[in-house]
């Protein structure tokens, strides 16, 4: 018998799968020139938040996961193949520089493995016990969540990892850009109509922007929960390099009053972090005295410091 891998195998047809249709606006997109090729690129991308707005219930479902994950001392784990499994992977990656998070507290996982975000391993993605093992060295578990994505909703690695791990307690998520029944080891179905591409079948595109959109949605909204944002302002962050020490030193400065050389002197002394450095400066109290009240607040500041103003 030849295995699912093998030419003389016929897979499933997903010739009804809406990222599968095809897109009337674009037929002759090689016909027009390179502006007219572009309008349509962007007419088409155009209806793509309105349609992840649609799903903003979803998402909130989600995002509501995720924060009781990490809050319990969990993480977040996102599983994907091809273009699904790069977005979270950059999604996840982005975290630690953006929220100073913990780099193993959302996790991005690819069919294929980390060399699979520069050179293709599609064929990875028709194994539904791909990821099993991945999930059992990282200890999944009730204390996390993992959000399975896949643009069109059949990818066997996305729906086994994920099912797998609601085997093992964990939350449960999957991220569609297609219609679909919400599956039993589902908690949270989030089905981005996105449509037909402008290439037919490309869900790096239309899909592919939807992904994004909503995986930024997911981590950002997580980390304002979990207190990582004061009003707007990225204030648990930590100022690694001069870009982010110029903008630690803003932050600052909008917040205290502080001119430029008091906001950097502030900063250092609070070791390049910071929300320490507010606390120090608004309650008038040394590094430790100010990470020991964030703690007491779970690392919010609009509890100590009040409404940003």
């Amino acid at each position: 018998m030849s295995s699912p891998n093998t030419p003389s195998s016929v897979p499933p047809d997903r010739a009804h799968l809406l990222t599968e249709q095809r897109l009337n606006a674009s037929a002759n997109l090689d016909a027009g020139s390179i502006i007219d090729t572009l309008s349509i690129i962007n007419d088409a991308d155009a209806g793509v938040a309105g349609a992840v707005r649609d799903q903003i219930e979803s998402i909130g479902l989600a995002v509501k996961m995720v924060v009781q994950s990490l809050e319990s001392g969990g993480r977040l784990i996102y599983l994907g193949a091809g273009t699904s499994g790069r977005l979270g992977v950059l999604d996840a990656s982005e975290c630690p520089p953006t929220f100073n998070s913990d780099p193993d507290q959302v996790i991005g996982i690819i069919a294929g493995g980390d060399s699979a975000l520069r050179k293709s391993s599609e064929h990875k993605e028709d194994d539904p016990d791909g990821v099993h093992g991945q999930l059992d060295e990282l200890g999944a578990g009730a204390d996390d969540t993992v959000i399975g994505i896949a643009a069109g909703g059949t990818t066997p690695f996305v729906l086994g990892g994920v099912q797998y791990a609601k085997s093992l307690g964990a939350s449960t998520g999957l991220l569609t850009c297609t219609p679909i029944n919400q599956p039993s080891w589902c908690d949270v179905l989030i089905a981005i109509e996105t449509g037909a591409e402008v290439i037919t079948g490309s869900t790096r595109m239309k899909a592919g922007t939807a992904t994004k959109m909503v995986l930024n949605m997911i981590t950002t909204g997580a980390m304002v929960h979990s207190g990582k944002v004061y009003g707007h302002l990225m204030v648990d962050m930590r100022a690694t390099n001069d870009k982010l020490r110029d903008r630690a030193a803003r932050i600052i400065s909008q917040i205290t009053g502080l001119d430029r050389d008091a906001s950097f002197d502030l900063l250092d002394r609070a070791n390049r972090h910071v929300k320490p450095a507010l606390v120090m400066h608004a309650k008038n109290l040394s590094l430790d005295q100010a990470n020991q009240l964030l703690n007491q607040h779970h690392g919010r500041l609009r509890p100590i410091l009040g409404d940003p103003s």
